[in-house]
């Protein structure tokens, strides 16, 4: 099938065109080109890959299995569909300075320059040409605030940020070699507030002032409740306040099992000390053993108590989480209050009972003898 091969100059392959006669004109491969491509809004330049020859008649023929390089040009007599372009520019007031001529003798200005068409006629620095065709070209992709600042150009609104005052930018203001000068605090906008939640003020240095889009000083209704009121500070280092249980309400309810032997409040991390097996708190014993001249003990004073010796009594710290919880009543630590020598009769009372009961002679001694 007769057909003609077309390579555009940025590639570095060629794509084929199939057709039915024998030759084929240029604007019909021009339009098969820019169908297949899918172009618009431009023109292509047709020349011969081996004469390099350009084909200018649009109705001059191309031979089968002719190899073609394609170019694209800006079409002749289209205008520019970019509505956010042409919407940019401002209209220059009649009775102010800007109306000037593009053809008039006298330099235009940058500020005119950048909303003129014809740049090439216009009357201008190169410089400032260049600026105002980076500036039209950066339209198509940026706001015009954004392409001004790629040009090194501020907005008209620009205000600096340092000294207030409009004109120039904050890198090149004058108070940066001023050492002494205190920049002006910035103030927040109050965007996505509703005004009936806000309060105007006079004070721009109040605290949580912010500014509305009328440039008034406003703070929402309740962040001035808020202030006015004030927050109570709690001195520092100060002790929280800790939930009420029978253990801070009095010294006299905690149980004389869950003493510690030392500071004589309720065991703190209850640890047993090896040589009497007591039990104490184990700040408080190791406190005492480290402060002693031959590390003694309090109880026993037995000496050259090492304090690593110390073992974690985990009953006993059991039995204290259940006394701070409530769960445990004062009646079930009644027996461990009683004195040693009340704990030793009692013991010999319940092993002289399971003697006696053990023993076959006191088997019958309470009963009747029984009748044969």
């Amino acid at each position: 099938m007769p057909c003609v091969h077309y390579k555009f100059r940025s590639k570095l392959s060629h794509d084929t065109i199939p057709f039915e006669s024998v030759h084929i004109t240029v604007r019909e491969l021009k339009q098969k080109i820019m169908k297949r491509e899918r172009l618009m809004l431009c023109d292509l330049q047709i020349s011969c890959a081996q004469t390099n020859e350009e084909y200018t008649d649009d109705e001059a023929l191309i031979p089968n299995n002719t190899s073609v390089i394609i170019r694209r040009i800006p079409a002749a007599g289209l205008k520019s569909t970019n509505t956010r372009f042409v919407n940019n520019w401002l209209e220059p007031s009649c009775g102010s300075s800007q109306t000037q001529q593009v053809g008039d003798s006298s330099p235009v200005s940058l500020d005119l320059l950048l909303k003129t068409e014809n740049l090439a006629e216009a009357n201008a620095s190169e410089e400032d040409k260049l600026k105002a065709v980076m500036y039209q070209s950066s339209l198509c992709y940026y706001s015009s605030s954004d392409a001004m600042k790629l040009i090194g150009l501020h907005p008209p609104n620009y205000i600096c940020f340092r000294c207030r005052i409009p004109g120039h930018h904050i890198k090149n203001c004058l108070s940066n070699a001023d050492k002494n000068h205190a920049p002006l605090k910035r103030m927040r906008k109050c965007a996505g507030i509703p005004r009936s939640f806000l309060v105007e003020v006079d004070d721009p240095d109040r605290k949580g002032v912010m500014m509305d889009s009328s440039g008034k000083y406003v703070i929402p209704v309740m962040d001035a409740d808020a202030y006015a009121t004030g927050k109570k500070e709690k001195p520092p280092f100060s002790p929280q306040n800790e939930p009420s249980s029978p253990s801070s309400s009095s010294s006299d309810l905690i149980p004389a099992a869950l003493l510690c032997l030392i500071c004589k409040d309720l065991l703190t991390d209850a640890v047993m000390i090896p040589c009497c097996r007591s039990s104490s708190c184990d700040e408080c014993i190791r406190t005492c053993l480290l402060e002693s001249d031959g590390h003694v003990c309090p109880s026993c004073r037995q000496s050259d108590v090492s304090p690593d010796s110390l073992t974690a009594n985990t009953a006993l710290r059991q039995e204290v989480n259940h006394f701070r919880n409530g769960t445990r009543s004062l009646h079930s630590y009644s027996c461990r209050s009683r004195s040693p020598n009340q704990k030793s009769k009692r013991r010999r009372d319940v092993r002289g009972n399971r003697s006696r009961s053990r023993s076959p002679l006191n088997r019958y001694t309470d009963q009747k003898r029984p009748r044969y």
